[in-house]
């Protein structure tokens, strides 16, 4: 099976907060969030779909199986650190901040992950 790209980790990330925020997740309600076409979205979905990540309702709502689950609390718990992170140590703004972690959240290594977990731990 293949590993996971960035952009699906962003899709996985989206159903989930799309999930802890309305209840649901809809293709549409990916695009919107993401800024991307319906037709990626259905693409990736496809994708997604076909590597046991998420699945599709009979009313048409994304549902992430546990495996896509699991990724996406992953990411996004990643996303949340790096962005309590960035603004901690830089004292941007929160959005600002979020933007930065969206683009570096992908990268980092395990490692490096567990010293920014310490560090916020130690500093707070």
């Amino acid at each position: 099976m293949a590993e996971i790209h960035e952009s699906g980790e962003d899709y996985l990330e989206a159903i989930l907060r799309l999930h802890k925020e309305f209840g649901i997740a809809r293709s549409v309600d990916v695009a919107k969030k993401l800024n991307v076409s319906k037709p990626s979205v259905s693409r990736a979905m496809g994708i997604l779909e076909d590597n046991g990540y998420v699945t599709v309702n009979e009313i048409g709502a994304l549902e992430l199986t546990e495996k896509g689950k699991k990724k996406a609390v992953e990411v996004y718990e990643r996303h949340v650190l790096l962005t309590k992170f960035l603004v901690k140590i830089t004292g941007v703004s929160e959005e600002q901040a979020e933007e930065n972690a969206c683009k570096i959240e992908h990268d980092i290594d395990d490692d490096v992950k567990k010293g920014i977990q310490t560090w916020m731990e130690k500093n707070a």
